[in-house]
């Protein structure tokens, strides 16, 4: 099945967390949630990647965030919702394919039909492949499945019937709704589907806040030094450029001052000889 609780509607509690009773620490009702989910998360992410170790790795990676979050994830009115929305999301990051261990492609179903209808799903967009696993294959009604996609009614109902028109082209047996759902849930239950142990998806999680938490740290260790260098180095007051030199053409050089002529002597020699002050160094001579 690609949903924990079959086609029907779960409730909004996970069983487990309920048998326990109501006095649960946040590690088991995380745990319960994860027993819950975390199989039949990989056999839907599966069916939007194509891939088994993505889809084993998205469903962690959801978990994890889940675990980050988790007084937000355990007060949400549908706590598996938001895990499985964060599962798909990861599962369809188009990002993926720019990592080296994604490059290649996993080996194909062994069976004819289910490599066919794996073809089928993987040539749709991902919205409509997601919007085609979410209504057929979990079993979410169209509001619900419009508002996982965050897509209008009316186009998940669009999206839905080309996938549909898709599938039926490669596979006309796919055309019931019911054999399609069923056929769905064989190709999602081929391989293995196992997924990790939750204490390992919990450790993961708190080690990877510390290493964020230890980088946040260290970047702002690096800008608090780097701010007091720059306040330690930096002058205190604006000392304006000093403009480059320029060459000034059109402007005669200056010419130091020739010989003294004999006229010109004579006046030195007497205005050294006179008195420093009286009439004479008052009232001009007449010439």
């Amino acid at each position: 099945m690609l949903r924990p609780s079959g086609r029907e509607r779960a409730s909004g509690a996970v069983p487990a967390a309920r048998e326990a009773g109501p006095y649960l620490t946040p590690a088991q009702a995380f745990d319960a949630l994860y027993a819950y989910c975390a199989p039949a998360l990989v056999r839907q992410a599966y069916l939007l990647a194509g891939r088994r170790d993505l889809a084993h790795e998205s469903v962690e990676r959801a978990f994890q965030r889940a675990w980050d979050h988790w007084p937000k994830v355990a007060r949400d009115p549908d706590p598996p919702g938001w895990v499985r929305a964060a599962a798909h999301d990861w599962a369809l990051s188009p990002w993926h394919r720019f990592r080296r261990r994604y490059r290649h492609p996993e080996p194909p179903p062994p069976e004819d039909d289910d490599r066919t209808l794996l073809d089928a799903l993987l040539s749709l967009p991902p919205p409509y492949r997601r919007t085609l696993v979410l209504y057929d294959g979990v079993g979410l009604d169209l509001p619900e499945t419009a508002a996982e996609t965050e897509a209008s009614t009316r186009a998940a109902a669009g999206r839905l019937m080309y996938a549909r028109e898709v599938l039926t082209e490669r596979l006309p047996e796919l055309a019931d709704p019911e054999e399609l759902h069923v056929r769905l849930a064989e190709l999602a239950s081929t391989g293995r589907t196992r997924a990790a142990e939750p204490a390992a998806v919990r450790g993961g999680s708190e080690r990877r806040a510390r290493l964020w938490t230890r980088t946040a740290a260290a970047v702002t260790v690096v800008l608090i030094g780097s701010t007091a260098m720059t306040l330690h180095t930096a002058p205190t007051h604006y000392v304006p450029p000093v403009p480059a030199g320029e060459t000034v053409r059109g402007v005669p050089p200056r010419v130091a001052p020739g010989p003294l002529s004999d006229e010109q002597r004579e006046l030195r020699d007497r205005l050294r000889k006179a008195l420093l002050d009286g009439p004479e160094r008052l009232t001009p001579l007449a010439r």
